[in-house]
């Protein structure tokens, strides 16, 4: 059949139109493995000397640590443990190393030094249910440590001196009982401390180790007094402080008597969240804070100099520095996007010279991935809400499949960076909607403190409404949505497939809170000081029952008919693993789909790579499902 000349390049012009569109619409499917496999190098430090660079790699699916000779290049696997993970782990300054494992079927923590010159191991600390961190390694006696554990009292972080050399543990400040934070000054002593009697905060202040501590400032928990450092010159401290103000500033105080003496800087956008501080030179060079994207303001122009140089060999790359030499000749970078997992690199002062390190998941390619794109909305009351909207490569903004990931806490955050979960929904065709809810942190004062009582109540309806919002702008598919969340965030996901079952297709639950009855009775006892505080942000178990209860799962099985996915290791501190396992049992006796993964030898995050993969598997197989179905 003959046909004119333009109509057949009309239909040429349609087909390769249409063709081109499939392909722009094809995006590969990245594997599980890709995304959440153990980064194959993290965690990098600087020894003191700037000789050498360590870093944590899997051996047999656990991380060890491993040294890099700078001089040579010669690298060595110097731990080999084939049973626990190596935790955490700093150097002192005489080139040891010091980390700790966390042994979870008995739940015991070790603590060993390696000798870097020999990687002998010596094992200094085997505490059964207990736990220590490191406060302090000391330049001026650099074979002893300051640790604070509850050894003597389960409740109560005492400060310990701990030689590293003979394993000599002395006892430096004993806990009267109310101290929930230690701080110490650059020279390893401690002279500031945070007492909490479960709702009143109160900074101690002492002048030296013979002084006794006294109260300098005193705060109801909804104002913050943070200390940071001392100033370098005289009894000064910087501190990050929301004192009489909305947003958390740095701020300068007087230690004697607890007077602010300046505002050093502040944002009238946000809190200011993260302050860098050198201990070899004294000084505070930069402060940062999260609005739409990560910010930063610098108050020392030698770094700011450093950091336009690195920025101009990595444009486009938020970066950070995470450790540096005595000397401070030699640091180490992170860098990342919202689409880029990160990379460690190597930057030396002298010869402004640059050196990639490693790649955090050198599988992943950034051009593969997805926008985080921040977003806002107005609540049912006026509150402005912020989130973040992930849209899949290749996909049409409107009519999608939405995965909602409300964050756990709740008084946590949402923010700007590269998160594997949200990546790996949106490369499977989900997109992902995150909504930093009222209660929020970073928003300033009132915002935090707008969700308090509001549990189950507003800080639930600022997610309803944000699903609404992308309902009525047409980019989720009201009969295709998921909600998926971890310990709070699983609780936000029960309540919402409970209280509104027309909304959700399915859920996906990690470590989520069920009861919060039993959350407030099985606190663990290092968390007692704040028992009373939660009391007052959440609900009181006396006075606060019935508000409680309903608002807890654990008493709403008869509500929930969507499918359920639920995941939990049965050594999560916070989990009481018998009553989940009835809340299973009862859902399943009412004929709910769900289906359930108990991990043995796991806390809240898995860290085996096995079960992280399994777990990943089953999420993809399960919203894959579950997502096809119309309600």
């Amino acid at each position: 059949m003959y046909m004119p000349g333009r109509l057949r390049s009309f239909l040429i012009i349609c087909v390769i139109g249409l063709l081109f569109a499939c392909k722009q619409k094809h995006v590969r499917q990245i594997p599980v493995s890709d995304f959440f496999k153990t980064p194959e190098k993290s965690f990098f430090k600087l020894s003191p000397d700037g000789k050498y660079v360590s870093y944590l790699k899997p051996f047999k699916d656990k991380q060890n640590i491993y040294i890099k000779d700078l001089a040579t290049g010669a690298e060595r696997m110097a731990t080999s443990f084939t049973d626990y993970s190596v935790r955490d782990y700093s150097w002192t300054y005489n080139n040891q190393i010091v980390f700790s494992q966390d042994i979870i079927a008995v739940d015991e923590f070790k603590m060993y030094t390696l000798d870097v010159a020999t990687l002998k191991l010596k094992n200094l600390l085997n505490l059964a249910k207990v736990r220590m961190r490191v406060l302090n390694r000391n330049r001026m006696n650099p074979d002893v440590i300051t640790i604070a554990m509850n050894k003597r009292d389960p409740a109560n972080f005492d400060v310990y001196r701990l030689n590293l050399k003979t394993g000599e543990l002395k006892e430096y400040i004993l806990n009267p009982g109310n101290v929930t934070k230690w701080y110490p000054d650059a020279d390893g002593n401690i002279r500031l401390a945070k007492a909490s009697d479960g709702v009143n905060e109160s900074i101690l202040y002492r002048a030296n180790n013979k002084a006794p501590f006294k109260a300098i400032i005193s705060n109801n928990f909804k104002n913050r007094v943070d200390p940071i450092a001392f100033t370098g010159s005289g009894n000064n401290f910087y501190a990050l402080s929301n004192v009489n103000r909305d947003k958390t500033a740095l701020v300068e105080i007087k230690a004697g008597t607890g007077a602010e003496e300046k505002e050093v800087y502040a944002s009238d956008k946000a809190d200011i969240l993260d302050v860098s501080y050198s201990k070899a030179k004294r000084r505070v060079e930069l402060v940062s804070w999260a609005e739409a994207k990560p910010k930063k303001h610098f108050l020392n122009s030698e770094v700011e100099a450093i950091y336009k140089k690195v920025s101009s060999k990595l444009p486009g790359n938020e970066l950070d520095i995470v450790d540096r030499d005595s000397l401070e000749q030699k640091l180490i970078f992170f860098t990342y996007t919202d689409r880029n997992p990160g990379s460690y690199y190597l930057y030396e002062t002298n010869s402004d010279k640059l050196t990639k390190l490693a790649d955090m998941n050198p599988g992943i390619n950034p051009g593969e991935l997805s926008a985080m794109e921040p977003i806002s909305f107005k609540a049912r009351d006026g509150l402005l809400i912020n989130g973040y909207l992930t849209i899949p490569n290749g996909e049409d903004r409107k009519n999608m499949r939405v995965v909602v990931m409300p964050h756990d806490g709740p008084w946590s955050r949402n923010s700007w960076d590269y998160d594997a979960e949200v990546q790996f929904l949106a490369n499977r065709g989900y997109a992902v909607f995150q909504v930093n809810y009222r209660g929020s942190t970073g928003y300033g004062k009132a915002f935090r403190n707008a969700g308090f009582k509001q549990v189950g109540g507003k800080i639930q309806d600022d997610i309803t409404d944000g699903v609404n919002w992308l309902i009525e702008q047409g980019i989720a598919n009201p009969k295709r949505i998921a909600i998926f969340g971890g310990g709070f965030g699983g609780f936000s996901a029960l309540n919402g497939v409970s209280f509104h079952p027309q909304m959700y297709n399915c859920a996906v639950v990690k470590y989520g809170l069920i009861n919060f009855f039993t959350y407030l009775k099985d606190v663990p006892p290092f968390a007692k000081p704040y028992v009373q505080m939660t009391y007052q942000m959440i609900g009181n178990p006396e006075t606060d029952a019935n508000q409680l209860r309903a608002i807890s799962p654990v008493f709403h099985t008869d509500k929930i008919k969507c499918p359920l996915l639920i995941f939990q290791g049965a050594k999560d501190p916070r989990a009481n693993i018998s009553e989940l396992n009835q809340f299973v049992r009862e859902l399943k006796k009412r004929d709910v789909p769900v289906t359930y993964h108990l991990k043995d030898n796991e806390r809240a995050y898995f860290k085996s790579e096995h079960n992280r993969l399994e777990m990943y598997a089953e999420i993809e197989k399960f919203l894959d499902t579950n997502m096809q179905v119309k309600r």
